[in-house]
């Protein structure tokens, strides 16, 4: 991980005026490396949602530069108060030489604004004003920021990007809907826990249900389920495949979320019996009180759009519930991808229409410079004129009469 600390002159002036900034360190945690928040002031633990922890941005890098400080880098904190958003890239670059992926680059070009090059060398950073749609944030190796999370920021700025945050309000849309909200299969698999749920995709609306299962009986059909094997293996605590014991966390909930129908009391008394239940559940994790578990089943609830809901037949009826609901699941899902395809088609029409007007301001522009360039030529054409004339003046004078 490099330790690229930036100044004032590597940033765009709507970061480093306002005073979002704290610093960070890496510490291994689960056995991957975590960055931790630091207090640019006191050098104790800082928090995304405490603005006492922060600082401006010479305060921050006057901690990491010194010598007595294990902060290795400062970061900038996103909050409801501006209007900029981060999209972060992971494993896109290759950092010996710069060989970016095309989704990548793809993604870079459509922002064209602020990017820049992230702490491992391995990703990107673009930063840009708009506000995020609805729906779940992340997506395999892409991460959008726009509250309460903050930026590892480098300065490493990206040639051919802006150096200044742009509004980019349509083309955060049209990305976050093609590479994020997307549930096209081409698509790759996202690593964060809102793809663990039992959810055709974040954009349909559902409602949650009141619990009709006993809890033995969700254990059973949840184990029995299609996803059973991952449901079982996070039922016994295992966080293998996840990066922290947090996301197995929300792997798990999100799961429990559809069986309970959304019942945020069975959710949490099911979890409290699973293997991943730990003392940090009850802690108070967050300003408004929550501890870490109630803020976790309310992001699991608010994340999953669909919810088990068994047909009021028979007993029998009831046993094929899972295949009815797979069958449902597979109609709304064609449904999600013909809506994918003509957000995709309208992303393309606004691209082409972008290129246009660009296309279309560099003719003007070219069409302007040549007639700068005809009227420079002009105006030397006469100046040359006037120097002939003055020259033959002279030499005609310079002539003595025969006599």
């Amino acid at each position: 991980m490099s330790e690229s600390i930036p100044t004032d002159s590597n940033l765009p002036d709507t970061l480093t005026s306002r005073e979002q900034w704290l610093c960070w360190r890496a510490e291994e945690r689960d056995g991957k490396q975590t960055k931790i928040p630091v207090d640019p002031a006191s050098g104790a633990f800082a928090s995304t949602t405490d603005p006492d922890t922060w600082s401006d941005f010479s305060s921050a890098r006057e901690r990491v530069t010194s010598t007595a400080t294990e902060a290795v880098g400062v970061g900038f904190v996103f909050t409801d108060d501006d209007p900029i958003v981060g999209i972060d890239l992971d494993d896109c670059r290759i950092q010996e030489t710069g060989k970016t992926r095309e989704w990548a680059s793809d993604i870079v070009d459509r922002l064209d604004s602020f990017t820049e090059i992230s702490p491992s060398g391995t990703g990107y950073h673009v930063l840009v004003e708009g506000t995020l749609p609805e729906g779940r944030n992340r997506k395999g190796d892409v991460e959008l920021y726009e509250t309460a999370r903050f930026f590892t920021v480098t300065g490493d700025h990206v040639e051919g990007t802006p150096e200044t945050i742009r509004e980019r309000k349509q083309a955060l849309r049209a990305v976050h809907r093609e590479y994020v909200a997307s549930t096209d299969d081409t698509d790759t698999e996202s690593r964060s826990s809102e793809s663990d749920a039992a959810t055709v995709d974040d954009g349909i609306e559902a409602t949650p249900t009141a619990a009709v299962l006993s809890d033995q009986q969700l254990l059973q059909r949840a184990k029995n389920a299609a996803n059973g094997e991952k449901f079982s293996r996070l039922w016994r605590g295992s966080t293998a495949g996840y990066e922290s014991h947090s996301e197995a966390d929300m792997a798990l909930c999100s799961l429990l979320a559809f069986w309970t129908g959304g019942d945020a009391t069975q959710l949490d008394r099911l979890f409290r019996d699973s293997g991943l239940i730990r003392e940090k559940w009850d802690e108070r994790h967050f300003a408004d009180g929550s501890t870490y578990g109630e803020k976790t089943v309310e992001r699991a609830i608010a994340g999953t759009s669909e919810f088990y809901e068994p047909s009021s037949g028979s007993s029998s009826a009831e046993a094929d519930t899972t295949d009815s609901i797979d069958d449902e699941r597979q109609s709304a899902a064609a449904d999600v991808n013909l809506g994918n395809v003509k957000h995709r088609e309208t992303d393309r029409l606004e691209r082409i229409e972008e290129l246009e007007t660009k296309l279309r301001e560099a003719l003007d522009e070219t069409e302007r410079l040549q007639s700068e360039l005809e009227a420079e030529r002009e105006q030397r054409r006469e100046l040359e004129a006037e120097l002939d004339a003055e020259r033959d003046d002279a030499e005609s004078g310079s002539w003595i009469p025969w006599r």
